[in-house]
């Protein structure tokens, strides 16, 4: 019976071929090359309606997962360097209206969700513009407008001793006199020949200072020096004429002045008590890795570092505070299992990850409490909650919880080397590691974990740390390769080799003895922990000076900032996203690579004081309008233009010929010849510079009084030093027919307010520099000459310093 039924219903059943397809199947059926010939309107529909169709799927995954949560601190960081990238103050009325109305947008549309989650993000966008507006109104630094030299009284706020460079003073003024300042700056920083003994933070301190106003990019789209003494509240920096000396303090300190006095004394009682057991430049380095005390580490060692890519090493940021609660963490974990009984009633695990926390806030505390350390420890604090709370440790949400509290307490700090690296490492690491976790193959079914011999089993394991930290190594390298060579204009060609052999010496043995030896100093038994980090540190040094002799030229040269924000972006979706639409971070990353590959070099670039003035010629090489030019600038723009030999001038007259050619001087005026034909001078004086009129294509006068000495009919751009006072230093491209194609300064109008107080320059008024004057009302020969050198004691600035 059951088969007559079945046949009849198989016969009145139309033939399987004359059956109609489903929509959905008709979707998923792949057309022949002919039938896509015959009808490729049709079929490209086809693939767009598949296409679309996997996209709306794929973000609908990505909404269940939290993705938009984790966009939140990426749109907030957008708009806060949005913000400090605007030439002019953004009006905080227009992006209130903005963020207004997309609130409104938000709010009201909850039948749209594409209008909703574009509002959303523009929303959080432009708080991040108003997060920034505030922190830059907060912030208020008075900063000295104009060179001058004064006597100081003042409290001292930390003291660092360089090793390579003198000691430098961190002082808040309370008074300034002869002349006394009408403006003055509330903190200073200043270089000393020689301190007083004994002299320690919060002692008050009087002396001769010349002050320097902050100074600029030393090259357009470079690290700003003055942004970020800005935000941090440092006014002028300078060095002492006459002093410090110690004087009694004029008022008593308030509680949160003697608390912060209290915290660096310690730290600094710390970092002797670490040289004194661990001598040489390991003690230095010991010294930095526990109280963050750095200015003693010599330079070479410093430059090592750098070149093996392991000077994150010296930085208290994420690193460190990692291995202090992983340490603090194992050990609480390990004496909990001590006692058996105890653990099996109680949850012991947050035990562990209470006193980790309160680890991490007292390295905190005598670390200095640098932007870098305070970010890593608002990250690993959110971290260790989470375990209190039941929560994922590590997890792309908790990093975006600890990326939205350093924005929304610092916004500038967006725009640093720091929070860029070290968050970009982060998220890559976690995005790496949640793919391959996801991906990694099974292990085979009836495979325990311990079969093979022990032998067997540790050399798999001793292979899979090693894989896993070159991996780490990898991984963290490239995401933050590319904010290095936009800050620095170098990369660590050895980086990966120089983390797999240095960093399982810094993390089992360096920092494990670093927070056991500092828990037992109180007990004095701290020699033996320190002597171990010392030999770890010898170690390291060892591994970091033999490759950096063996490492290639590490300069990248300048990277485009256009190419910074796509690569970014590529970043940003490959690490946020968690479906296959990570696969659209590839266009941007082809382009991003397009415009690092296409880059035009500038020609020329001039510092902002007119000191010193380059030129971009063949073969790697530099040529310079000075016999000694300053050291900083030459380096960055030696690093920026990939150029390896520095030409100095040379006296008599530019040999004819269209040929490129270094400076040559002939009494006050120097003339180069770039490879384009542009002839380029520079010249102390108007008077100098006016034979250079008729076959300059640039014309740089050191004169801030100067007018143009050219007439209309001389095709010359002159650049005084009144508009580099006023608007930073230039970069110059030229024309193949040796003419300025394009001249663009660093700072332009300084109309934001880390830039203010370049208006009030004395050359930025077109006055010439200030001398001292006797009674009858003539210049006195010590002024006029300090004058000549008013910055050339100043003190230097280093990479150590951004």
């Amino acid at each position: 019976m059951v088969s007559q039924v079945s046949a009849h219903r198989v016969a009145d059943e139309p033939a399987l071929e004359d059956r109609p397809v489903p929509a959905a199947r008709r979707l998923r059926r792949v057309p022949s090359a002919d039938a896509i010939a015959a009808r490729p309107a049709k079929w490209l529909g086809v693939a767009a309606a598949r296409f679309t169709q996997a996209v709306r799927t794929a973000l609908a995954e990505e909404y269940e997962r939290g993705t938009g949560f984790v966009l939140i601190p990426v749109l907030f960081g957008a708009g806060a360097a949005a913000n400090f990238s605007l030439a002019h103050e953004p009006g905080p009325v227009t992006a209130g209206v903005v963020a207004l109305l997309a609130l409104c947008g938000a709010v009201c549309a909850p039948a749209r969700p594409r209008l909703r989650a574009l509002s959303a993000a523009v929303l959080v966008f432009a708080l991040g513009l108003l997060a920034a507006s505030a922190e830059t109104w907060l912030a208020g630094t008075q900063m000295l407008g104009a060179d001058i030299s004064t006597r100081i009284t003042g409290t001292v706020v930390s003291v660092e001793r360089r090793a390579d460079r003198p000691p430098r003073l961190t002082i808040d003024l309370a008074a300034t006199e002869r002349p006394r300042l009408r403006y003055a700056p509330q903190r200073i920083r200043a270089t000393a020949r020689k301190l007083p003994d004994g002299l320690a933070a919060g002692m008050a301190v009087t002396g001769v200072v010349r002050l320097l106003s902050p100074s600029g990019p030393v090259r357009p789209h470079s690290y700003d020096f003055s942004f970020q003494s800005y935000f941090l509240g440092i006014g002028a920096s300078g060095f002492f004429l006459r002093g410090p000396d110690v004087v009694p303090a004029a008022a008593p300190a308030g509680p949160a002045t003697r608390l912060a006095v209290l915290v660096e004394n310690a730290r600094h009682a710390l970092a002797a008590r670490i040289r004194a057991r661990i001598s040489g430049p390991e003690g230095e380095i010991a010294a930095a890795l526990v109280a963050g005390v750095r200015g003693g580490i010599p330079e070479a060692d410093n430059e090592a570092l750098r070149k093996t890519g392991l000077a994150h090493v010296l930085s208290i940021s994420g690193l460190h505070m990692a291995l202090v609660a992983g340490t603090v963490l194992g050990a609480m974990r390990a004496l909990f299992a001590l006692f058996p009984g105890f653990a099996s009633r109680h949850p012991v695990k947050k035990y562990a990850a209470g006193v980790a926390l309160l680890a991490i806030s007292l390295y905190l505390a005598i670390s200095g409490m640098d932007v870098a350390a305070e970010r890593s420890y608002i990250m690993f604090a959110v971290i260790l909650a989470a375990i209190l709370f039941d929560r994922a440790a590590l997890t792309m949400r908790n990093l975006a919880i600890s990326a939205l509290i350093v924005l929304a307490l610092s916004p500038h700090a967006v725009m640093g080397p720091s929070f860029q690296m070290s968050f970009a490492a982060t998220a890559a690491l976690i995005a790496a590691y949640g793919w391959y976790g996801e991906h990694r193959p099974a292990r085979r079914a009836g495979s325990p974990p311990g079969e093979g011999s022990r032998m067997r089993r540790w050399a798999g394991l001793a292979l899979a740390s090693a894989a896993g930290l070159a991996a780490t190594s990898l991984i963290a390298g490239t995401a933050t390769g590319l904010y290095a060579a936009w800050h620095f204009e170098r990369m660590s060609p050895l980086g990966v080799v120089a983390n797999l052999l240095a960093m399982p010496i810094v993390s089992v043995t360096v920092m494990p003895m670093a927070v056991a030896g500092t828990l037992l100093i109180p007990t004095g038994l701290d020699g033996l922990c320190f002597a171990v980090m010392g030999h770890g540190l010898s170690a390291m040094l060892a591994i970091a000076h033999w490759l950096a002799e063996r490492t290639p030229l590490d300069a990248v040269g300048l990277v485009p900032p256009a190419a910074v924000v796509v690569l970014s972006l590529a970043l940003v979706i490959a690490t946020v996203a968690t479906t296959w639409l990570r696969a659209a971070a590839l266009p941007f990353l082809f382009l991003g690579t397009a415009l690092v590959l296409t880059r035009q070099m500038p020609d020329l670039l001039i510092a902002e004081d007119g000191r010193a003035m380059v030129v971009r010629l063949s073969e790697g090489r530099l040529a310079v309008n000075r016999p000694r030019p300053p050291a900083f600038e030459m380096e960055d723009w030696a690093r920026a233009l990939m150029s390896e030999t520095i030409l100095r001038p040379a006296r008599g007259p530019l040999p004819p010929g269209t040929n490129e050619q270094p400076f040559h001087c002939v009494g006050k005026l120097c003339i180069a010849r770039h490879a384009s034909g542009a002839v380029v001078a520079s010249a102390p004086t108007a008077e100098a510079a006016r034979a250079a009129c008729a076959a300059a294509a640039l014309i740089l006068i050191q004169d801030a009084t100067a007018e143009n000495p050219c007439g209309a009919a001389d095709r010359a751009r002159v650049v005084t030093l009144r508009e580099l006072a006023r608007q930073g230093s230039v970069a110059v491209r030229f024309s193949t027919g040796g003419t300025v194609a394009d001249l663009v300064f660093a700072v332009g109008d300084g109309s934001r307010a880390w830039h203010h107080q370049r208006r009030f320059s004395r050359a930025a008024r077109g006055l010439p520099p200030y001398q001292a004057k006797d009674k009858a009302g003539q210049a006195t020969p010590a002024a006029a000459a300090s004058a000549k050198v008013k910055r050339s004691n100043a003190p230097a600035k280093t990479a150590a310093d951004r």
